[in-house]
């Protein structure tokens, strides 16, 4: 179950990364960052094909492609409250760093 989680989460990340790229510059900070998820994102394709069978790794990874695609979709259109966006894509992009060290570390915990 732990890597399922993992998996959904590097999915939800490199979407976020990708409008990220689009909308902001990009610095050190997130290069650093986005190496570290495509690393742990190897170790993660590593362990899932050593583990589980071929066909579910590749229907998992299509099929949370395309949530987190969808899911990030929805907060770039928005869901307004009073004129007010309930959830933004800056604050996306603010939890950017966080979501690299749950992604870490649940790398980490599954792999011990």
């Amino acid at each position: 179950m732990l890597f399922y989680l993992t998996l959904f989460l590097i999915f939800l990340y490199f979407k976020i990364a990708r409008v990220h790229n689009k909308e902001e510059r990009l610095n050190n900070l997130v290069v650093v960052q986005y190496i570290v998820v495509s690393v742990s994102a190897l170790l993660l394709y590593n362990y899932g094909f050593s583990h589980q069978s071929l066909w579910v790794v590749l229907l998992f990874s299509f099929l949370f492609f395309i949530v987190a695609a969808l899911m990030v979709t929805v907060v770039q259109l928005g869901i307004f409250i009073d004129g007010k966006p309930l959830f933004g894509v800056g604050l996306l992009f603010k939890l950017m760093p966080f979501l690299t060290g749950l992604i870490v570390g649940l790398l980490l915990i599954l792999l011990l």
